[in-house]
């Protein structure tokens, strides 16, 4: 959170839930307030706070046309998710205490790379993956779909195989993505980056946090080009 006070934390959710409901104001005092100041605590960035909002409301808006505005209470699960898949991204899990009220559900492999495939498919359908990433979709689909199709029968050293090469097709996504950045755009992004971690640098020893600075740009990156995360763990 860095050096934003608690109650800016909380104006800024409150002002980003009153747009995400169509101007109608929830405000966020009382147990609300007490509810997001533990995020604040927490040290969940607003953007990674935001993040979880967007997802609930998307998984509201598919339930057909709303009938109330949302008040951010029924948002906190979705955030806390968001913000566990955030801080193991970055390597952050031993830096944070996540709150223990709603376990985070994992997922099997194979639903994994269901995902992803969709993913890729749908950043490509979008155009947020231009002509130069046709023939690294192509491959990367065809291994996971292969990967796909055998993941549930996957044990001990075979497994692990599968799970590196995960890992090493998810770097070359991501590098050839950044690739195609202007320096103007890297730099934006390390600075996001480094906003994001800003609660956290205080803590980290120099080499931690620029692994994690690492990491978040490289989220970033795939979050600017809609890439799904293809590394399993």
């Amino acid at each position: 959170m860095g050096t934003q006070s608690v109650d800016e934390y909380c104006r800024e959710i409150e002002t980003y839930l009153c747009r995400k409901n169509d101007g109608h104001l929830i405000r966020v005092v009382g147990p609300s307030f007490d509810l997001v100041s533990a995020w604040a605590a927490q040290g969940i960035p607003l953007k990674i706070a935001f993040s979880g909002i967007d997802r609930y409301f998307e998984r509201y808006y598919r339930k057909g046309p709303r009938r109330r505005p949302v008040r951010i209470d029924f948002c906190e699960a979705d955030v806390l998710d968001v913000f566990d898949e955030w801080r193991r991204a970055l390597g952050l899990a031993g830096q944070t205490t996540l709150d223990p009220r709603l376990p985070t559900t994992r997922s099997s492999l194979p639903a994994h790379l269901e995902r992803a495939v969709l993913r890729l498919t749908q950043a490509r359908a979008g155009g947020s993956l231009g002509p130069a990433f046709d023939e690294v979709i192509d491959r990367v689909t065809g291994e996971l779909d292969a990967a796909r199709a055998d993941a549930r029968g996957v044990r001990g050293d075979a497994r692990q195989a599968l799970l590196n090469r995960l890992i090493a097709l998810d770097a070359e996504l991501v590098q050839q993505a950044g690739a195609t950045l202007d320096e103007p755009a890297r730099a934006s992004l390390a600075r996001d980056a480094e906003e994001e971690l800003a609660g956290f640098r205080a803590v980290m020893a120099p080499d931690a946090f620029a692994r994690a600075r690492d990491a978040a740009i490289d989220r970033l990156i795939r979050e600017r080009f809609g890439l799904p995360t293809i590394s399993f763990s």
